[in-house]
C-alpha cells in the first residue's frame, strides 16, 4: 500500500492513496509562512545583523530596504510582491502577495541575493 501518511491535530495518521498539495496544506503551520508537507521541517528567515526571525512583510521590506531594495509597483502583478535592488540592476525579489504562502523556496531567493545578512534556519 502506498501514499502519505498525514497527521491530523490530535495526533491521529491516516493514510493518504493519492495525496494533492492541498491535502498537505491542511495543517496549521507552526509559524506563518512556512506550511511544509507532513514529516518535512519549517523553515523560517533569520536576519543575520539583529539574529530576528522575519514574521511578516512589513518586518522584511523594513530590512530589505535598510539593504538598498526598493518595493516594485507593477499594476499587472497583482498576486506578486517584488523588489527591485536598482532601476539598472537585474536583480528582483518575487513573493506571493499572502504571506502565509511565503515558502521556503521564497525565503532560498531572499537569501541567495542577499547572502551576508538573511539565512534559513529550521526554528
Amino acid at each position: 500500500m502506498s501514499g502519505v501518511w498525514i497527521f491530523d491535530k490530535k495526533g491521529v495518521a491516516r493514510l493518504r492513496a493519492n495525496p494533492t498539495r492541498e491535502s498537505f496544506e491542511q495543517t496549521d503551520p507552526p509559524y506563518p509562512g512556512t506550511a511544509t508537507a507532513p514529516g518535512a521541517r519549517p523553515r523560517v528567515l533569520v536576519y543575520l545583523p539583529a539574529n530576528h526571525v522575519i514574521r511578516s512583510y512589513a518586518e522584511l521590506e523594513q530590512r530589505l530596504g535598510e539593504l538598498g531594495w526598493t518595493r516594485y509597483f507593477n499594476s499587472n502583478q497583482t498576486q506578486l510582491i517584488q523588489f527591485h535592488k536598482s532601476e539598472t540592476s537585474s536583480h528582483l525579489i518575487s513573493l506571493p502577495k499572502s504571506f502565509a504562502n511565503f515558502k521556503a523556496l521564497h525565503m532560498y531567493d531572499i537569501v541567495v541575493k542577499n547572502r551576508s545578512f538573511f539565512e534559513v534556519r529550521e526554528p
